[in-house]
């Protein structure tokens, strides 16, 4: 297992990590403007009963699954910068369309169109991410990218209600404001810089290797690695029990917190996970990815028991927070693994099934927790706390049989 360099020596991150994280920061500014207010734009200002808003959610993170797939397979390197592109500028079309809406149906086209734009796009841009870097610093990458994109997450409701209030209380226009950064954020991809399968970290072709294999098309389906599908057993466990994080927010309101309050909240948990990203991604790096995972879904864990156990209102503000640091140890991190395990050649299409199953396993799991949220909701999230220590264990135990040469 080699060693990593420590991190004083370590050279700094290239231009396209850092130009990719720019376009996260400005796109999540804007989704996070939109989010906060969008219940209560489709139940209050367009009539439409709760259930609409489920529906809108639901399509669009299916919609968002099916495109991550796609996407991993039909955008080799080389080729992804353009589906990048059409990914940022879908999301900002499908925002324009939710902010124009006058009856809910068109918001669940908005949100749709705006979802498979981050199904186009996601993918490639991990895959571009991981590209760019040497294998012992793709934690690291994907740790800044990931701060990168949650700082948006916190500017983006404190600039919502900020303009909701001084907009006093005009929804729809706090909507439209949202189209700025979405629209920067398409913008900005014009300064990627795309290179050539043969420039890439890992596996830099000789000029006779790439001449002999130039006439050879590549696969449309590579062939993934048995220990990247062993790998997807329990991260597929997991997906199923790992809700959409509104079902927390609705906990917190069922202990009592007031709405105001419960976006508090929220931020608090943005906070903590955009600062917590990047020393996390550097931990998986040092550490092993799979291991830093498993202790991440360890505080899933504890945070669904806590939410799920508790009674009292305080117990929101000791685990809201903490589940800022579940989601810095397990979403940059997960990417950075599932780029180790696949190798160049299936990279793209793995982190695209990874993807595709994550988005699936979200949809799965909000539907059987809202069926079984009763009164306050205690039942799934404690269900969904025990499965994710069993899987915590599952993978920390099983962390060597999926070791690379990089140290996973």
């Amino acid at each position: 297992m080699n060693e990593p360099a420590p991190t004083e020596c370590r050279q700094p991150l290239p231009r396209n990590v850092k130009v990719l994280s720019a376009v996260s920061l400005a796109q999540d500014a804007g989704s996070e403007m939109l989010y906060p207010f969008l219940p209560a734009f489709i139940t209050g200002v367009l009539g439409a009963p709760v259930v609409a808003v489920g529906v809108a959610e639901g399509a669009a993170d299916l919609a968002a699954a099916g495109m991550k797939l796609v996407s991993g397979r039909k955008a080799p390197a080389g080729r992804r910068r353009p589906w990048i592109a059409a990914g940022y500028g879908l999301a900002a079309v499908g925002k324009a369309i939710v902010a124009v809406a006058f009856v809910w149906p068109v918001v669940l086209l908005g949100r749709v169109v705006d979802r498979v734009g981050k199904g186009i796009r996601g993918t490639p841009r991990d895959a571009m991410i991981a590209d760019a870097v040497p294998a012992a610093d793709r934690g690291r990458a994907f740790g800044f990218h990931r701060a990168m994109d949650t700082l948006g997450a916190v500017i983006g409701p404190l600039l919502g209600l900020a303009l909701y209030h001084l907009l006093d209380g005009r929804i729809r226009w706090v909507l439209l404001a949202a189209l700025v950064p979405a629209v920067l954020s398409a913008s900005l991809v014009s300064l990627v810089r795309e290179h050539r399968r043969e420039d890439a970290v890992d596996g830099p072709a000789t000029a006779p290797a790439a001449a002999a294999a130039a006439p050879t098309a590549p696969p449309v389906r590579p062939p993934l690695p048995p220990v990247f599908r062993r790998a997807m057993i329990p991260l597929a466990a997991f997906a199923v029990v790992n809700s959409s994080d509104a079902l927390l927010l609705q906990r917190a309101h069922d202990l009592g917190v007031g709405l105001s309050w419960v976006v508090v909240a929220y931020i608090l948990f943005n906070t903590l996970y955009a600062g917590l990203a990047y020393p996390a991604g550097t931990a998986g790096d040092r550490f092993g990815h799979r291991t830093v995972l498993a202790v991440g879904v360890a505080v899933f864990a504890v945070v669904y028991l806590g939410l799920g156990l508790s009674t009292s209102s305080t117990a929101v503000w000791v685990f809201m927070p903490l589940y800022g640091a579940y989601a810095a140890l397990t979403d940059g991190v997960a990417r950075a693994w599932v780029s180790q395990l696949a190798g160049d050649t299936a990279r793209s299409y793995a982190l695209g099934v990874h993807g595709a199953l994550t988005g699936v396993g979200v949809l799965v799991a909000g539907l059987w927790a809202g069926l079984a949220w009763g009164p306050a909701g205690r039942l799934p999230l404690t269900v969904s706390g025990a499965v994710a220590a069993v899987v915590a264990v599952w993978l920390f135990l099983g962390r060597r049989s999926t070791q690379t040469v990089q140290g996973d």
